[in-house]
């Protein structure tokens, strides 16, 4: 019997995504963790700078936040996927809201810088990682389904959702309440919101430790990661068969054994100096107009751009190569950043920021799922959570930068932070953007046997 060859299916759209049986009992008690990681960093910022009048300390210490979050978050993701999402994020929450009232209360003291910067590392560094986990959660709950695409491109822009409301409402409880009320309102977010999410077990991944060689879903998601996978390192050989036909045991490695990530790592890394430089840089420019509540507009708007590109972005079914699309997405975010050094009133300001947020969004949801095609089920909760950390520590990088910008040279000097961030993760985006092709292949089907076949591609 001839071999039947499966053509490629239409792709899905965000209503059948959202129709998925369990997907709300994650996506909504998710969207409440995931908000208050949007509030942090300008909360701090907020509150610092009113107690200190200095944005360089301001950012200095939102920046040691950044860099915690950066350095312990991959090990959040990889102990995640290793021992279970609840065993990570019970006491991760916890932890997270005893450190975030602490900083608070140091900071209203007036404490010392260093007890600042001690307070910080525990702040960020137990930042629960929810959006991952989310991302982790599809992946179980669709099971190998063509949907998966579009719900890495939906957390992208739930993402963008988060960055367009979090910012508002930190600057509004900041500079309407009281300057301490983003941090605090941020830690009970994160407590009610993460403990809900960890109570959903029946969305829960399989820890590795307790997957068999016999687990049908593992293996079905790591035959669709090996089908596009061009390089998996040792100890990654997803959907490998073996001698007798069944599915070999697979192995737990790390998701920085992957070229591809690292190459993402650095394209997110000049990300996050977008959203650190702005940040800073539109709280010290609408303080200098006397219009600090303008942040959050201003900075909303900037977010509003990123979470409507990465709506279109999701819906389109794309022709061009994802490698190509993110060279382009990054080459446009270079372009509009360039031009805000020179943008001195609020307009010209909201409109760079929308255009900037909408040259962000391709990137974001392209990186997202570049990962789906490049990691192994095993992995994929440790390399979500990568990109996020270097997201955070290009903005931790980016605030400290333009904080001391703002502080000792000209006004509106930390608008330049943006520009040289993307500016350098372009030139390396463009040198190794080879390891992020991935060549997609289909499955032919023959009396119930897989068999995989290269076809080519745009």
């Amino acid at each position: 019997m001839a071999p039947t060859v499966t053509s490629k299916p239409a792709r899905p759209g965000y209503g059948q995504l959202l129709r998925t049986p369990g997907a709300w009992t994650f996506l909504l008690p998710g969207f409440a963790a995931r908000l208050p990681f949007a509030m942090l960093i300008i909360s701090i910022v907020l509150l610092v700078q009113h107690t200190t009048d200095s944005y360089g300390i301001a950012g200095a210490v939102s920046a040691v936040t950044g860099v915690s979050m950066a350095v312990f978050g991959p090990l959040a993701g990889k102990y995640a996927d290793r021992f279970g999402q609840r065993a990570v994020l019970v006491p991760g929450v916890l932890l997270h809201t005893a450190s975030v009232v602490g900083l608070t209360a140091l900071a209203l003291a007036d404490a010392p810088l260093w007890a600042l910067f001690v307070a910080a590392v525990p702040t960020g560094a137990s930042v629960p990682q929810v959006g991952p986990m989310v991302r982790a959660r599809w992946g179980v709950t669709l099971n190998g389904s063509p949907l998966v695409t579009t719900a890495a491109a939906f957390e992208s822009v739930t993402d963008e959702l988060t960055f367009v409301l979090g910012p508002l409402f930190a600057t509004a409880l900041c500079t309407s309440v009281h300057p301490a009320a983003g941090l605090l309102t941020e830690a009970g977010l994160t407590l009610v919101g993460g403990l809900l999410f960890a109570a959903q077990k029946a969305t829960e991944p399989v820890p590795a430790r307790r997957r068999g060689s016999a687990d049908a879903t593992t293996h079905a998601l790591a035959d669709t990661a090996a089908d596009s996978r061009t390089d998996t390192g040792p100890g990654t050989a997803a959907g490998v068969r073996g001698a007798n036909g069944a599915p070999a045991r697979v192995e737990h490695a790390s998701a920085l054994r992957v070229p591809g990530v690292r190459v993402l790592i650095v394209a997110f890394l000049g990300i996050g100096t977008v959203f650190g430089g702005l940040q800073v840089s539109l709280a010290a420019y609408t303080q200098s107009i006397g219009e600090p509540g303008l942040n959050g507009v201003l900075y909303g708007v900037f977010a509003a751009g990123n979470m409507l590109a990465g709506l279109v972005c999701g819906a389109l079914a794309w022709k061009s190569a994802p490698h190509n699309r993110l060279v382009l997405g990054y080459l446009a975010l270079v372009v509009t950043t360039s031009g805000l050094w020179a943008a001195q009133s609020p307009v010209l300001l909201a409109g760079l920021g929308l255009l900037i947020g909408m040259s962000i969004a391709p990137g974001l949801v392209t990186g997202y799922t570049l990962v789906e095609r490049l990691v192994p089920p095993t992995a994929r909760t440790e390399a979500f959570t990568l990109l996020t950390a270097a997201v955070a520590l290009g903005q931790a990088a980016a605030v400290t930068t333009a904080g001391q910008l703002e502080d000792r040279a000209w006004d509106g000097a930390g608008f330049l932070v943006p520009l040289g961030g993307t500016a350098l993760a372009l030139v390396v985006l463009v040198s190794l953007r080879s390891r992020l092709a991935t060549p997609a292949v289909e499955r032919t089907v023959a009396r119930g046997v897989g068999h995989r076949t290269p076809v080519p591609v745009d």
